[in-house]
């Protein structure tokens, strides 16, 4: 309760927002989201995600997050064998 009264109060405050939003780590920060949307929106388009049917699309991504997986699985494993 007491939480969100002083969000409440943070978020009406216009001087304190426009602070925020003058200051340089939420600028740079929002510059980096919008690159990560812009570039993460081009490899879709580049690798045809972009239209895809929802359960291909779901399908890639099991398929990813699998192949990620192994990854670490492999990297945590060669560096076990270094040791």
């Amino acid at each position: 309760m007491v939480l969100q009264l002083i969000l409440r109060y943070l978020a009406n405050n216009e001087q304190l927002i426009q602070r925020l939003a003058d200051s340089y780590p939420l600028r740079r920060a929002a510059q980096m989201v919008l690159s990560a949307y812009y570039r993460s929106r081009s490899i879709a388009e580049q690798q045809k995600l972009i239209g895809m049917s929802p359960e291909r699309l779901q399908q890639a991504l099991r398929s990813f997050k699998s192949n990620v997986q192994k990854e670490i699985e492999n990297a945590k494993n060669d560096l076990g064998k270094k040791k």
